[in-house]
């Protein structure tokens, strides 16, 4: 087999996993950006806004919807529904966890990850933020830090963290962890319950409209001041309308915020999807298409930088998506890098249609 057979056989025949609920206009590439929502969580959002504009009885009850969400999220990222929270945006509830830390505390993050994880940190006034290269967390970790946020993925370039070994030296010096898991829930098989904290948001690989974000908490709750509780938060939320909330709820329900309705109805056959076909069936199929655009890469000249497993590839110096957008392919530049992510919903056509593009 000759060099270019050798290429192109690498993910060959890899088709879409659900090409009966997504029909894109154009080769998507960029779920690390804003994921493809699923046909049946359109006309979820369809029906649920119909009936809200008509007035029917019931359609502004979100708990049952919201708790089903969670119920799905929890079941995916291997911890019990009492321990998820749910609300509309990651950097609220990295924001409750840095509102939580004394004065003085010192926390670890990974230079250039996300700024929704970060930023919350940095703009805390009285905590202590260092930043090292992602490769060196685990080994950074010191008497004295009281967390580690670090993103599972990163959103810039697609490489993975070495979780174990973070996890293990936070353990070692006593300091939890907060685990951003946007880019890798959906696709990478997550066990939240191995850190302290996780936040996601839904609208990525978990293919839900924007609006809707998860953070799971220890068995404890994790001693969070629930700066940011309303009424939801409520242990009884509709006797929790008026005044002070007398009796958060006893689960991690007491850090909801007040959810965006429409969100969540269309969330919920998102995650039912990737729950019918099992995140390693899943892995396995992004990551076989993220192969071969790599090697077909290699082939072009192009030397992505080095994510060996992720699905999302970043390829320094290969021209601006306007190349790619010219010839119908989506993808994204960060960090002065073109970004291309695949998902389920791809297929090896979508690889070759982005290669033939850039060469």
């Amino acid at each position: 087999m000759d060099e270019m057979s050798m290429i192109m056989s690498v993910g060959a025949g890899v088709e879409s996993l659900a090409p009966e609920q997504f029909a894109p206009e154009t080769v998507y590439l960029n779920t690390a950006a804003t994921g493809l929502i699923p046909a049946p969580g359109v006309a979820a959002m369809h029906d649920a806004a119909t009936a809200h504009s008509r007035g029917r009885a019931g359609s502004e009850d979100h708990f049952q919807v919201v708790d089903a969400v969670r119920g799905a999220f929890a079941r995916l990222v291997g911890v019990p529904a009492r321990r998820v929270a749910t609300g509309g945006s990651a950097a609220v509830f990295c924001g409750l966890v840095a509102q939580s830390l004394p004065g003085g505390a010192e926390v670890l993050c990974a230079e250039g990850d996300f700024s929704s994880l970060v930023n919350p940190f940095h703009v805390r006034p009285g905590l202590h933020v260092r930043t090292v290269p992602l490769e060196k967390i685990a080994a950074e970790v010191r008497p004295g830090t009281a967390l580690v946020a670090v993103s599972a993925v990163q959103s810039a370039d697609g490489r993975i963290a070495d979780l174990p070994a973070i996890g293990e030296a936070a353990r070692a010096y006593g300091a939890r962890t907060l685990v951003d898991i946007s880019q890798s829930a959906g696709w990478l098989p997550t066990d939240a319950g191995a850190y302290d904290f996780t936040v996601c948001v839904g609208y990525k690989w978990l293919m839900g409209p924007r609006g809707t974000a998860f953070l799971t908490v220890p068995e404890d709750l994790g001693g969070l001041s629930p700066v940011f509780a309303g009424w939801v938060a409520g242990e009884d939320p509709w006797d929790s309308t008026y005044g002070p909330v007398t009796a958060l709820a006893s689960s991690a329900r007491r850090y909801d915020h007040n959810p965006a309705l429409l969100a969540y109805v269309g969330a919920l056959p998102g995650l039912r999807l990737i729950e019918e076909l099992g995140p390693e069936r899943i892995a396995a199929h992004d990551r076989a298409l993220a192969d071969r655009f790599r090697a077909g890469l290699a082939r072009l000249g192009h030397r992505p930088v080095p994510a060996d497993g992720s699905a999302i590839v970043s390829v320094p110096g290969p021209g601006p998506t306007e190349r790619l957008s010219a010839a119908g392919v989506r993808a994204s530049a960060r960090a002065g890098r073109l970004r291309v992510a695949f998902h389920l919903y791809n297929g090896a056509a979508d690889v070759d249609a982005a290669l033939a593009a850039l060469s």
